[in-house]
């Protein structure tokens, strides 16, 4: 190559190489983000929590979607699965089914809770839970303002999602995005649970379910 063309040559090779790590840099904010820094997957990516690296205990009240009061504080001393939704939301309605399995196949070991949010009616939840059989309550955040206990690991956007919370009402892994699976959710829930020997009634059935 004559060397009057070299000089020409290297902006476009360094713009081409800026484009790429963009492209790059970009990729991975999509691929691998999550609530906390900013940005979310939504594909139902797991994040898991060391129990040395959990926050402080999420602490939340409010009412249920038939008005009775509810508290994250009486779920501590056990595992406790937090779903965000919306009745109208489509993965929300998609991945109920498999909600409702694993709450009722987890009975002992954890409780579960939904957060119900965009939603100015409880009508409407009421019957998404009817039409699902679902077997636990909601508390009704028609504003989303409930959100903002789990800040740093949900985001308004995070719709749905799945948190577990350990023993001491800490964030010990969350699913951004639908549920991959039933049986994802069992065995985060069963790893928690296992760190304080068992679930609420002090068994575990989690082996099995594993096969």
């Amino acid at each position: 190559m004559p060397a009057s063309a070299r000089p020409a040559s290297r902006p476009r090779l360094l713009a081409v190489l800026g484009v790429l790590a963009a492209l790059l840099l970009s990729g991975c904010t999509e691929l691998e983000g999550t609530g906390d820094k900013g940005y979310i997957t939504g594909d139902g990516r797991v994040q898991e929590v060391a129990p040395d690296d959990r926050g402080a205990p999420v602490d939340l009240t409010g009412e249920s979607l038939t008005g009775e009061p509810l508290d994250l504080a009486d779920l501590r001393g056990g595992v406790a699965v937090v779903n965000v939704w919306y009745s109208t939301c489509p993965p929300c309605r998609a991945e109920q089914p498999e909600l409702t399995s694993a709450a009722n196949a987890a009975e002992g070991t954890a409780e579960f809770v939904g957060l119900n949010i965009r939603e100015y009616d409880t009508s409407m939840g009421l019957a998404y839970n009817r039409t699902f059989d679902v077997p636990y309550p909601s508390f009704f955040s028609p504003d989303g303002q409930d959100l903002l206990a789990f800040s740093g690991t949900l985001s308004p956007q995070s719709i749905p999602s799945t948190v577990v919370l350990d023993a001491e009402g800490r964030v010990a892994a969350s699913i951004i995005g639908p549920l991959p699976s039933e049986q994802t959710l069992l065995t985060l829930i069963d790893d928690v649970a296992s760190e304080t020997g068992g679930g609420q009634d002090g068994t575990r059935d989690g082996d099995v379910r594993r096969g």
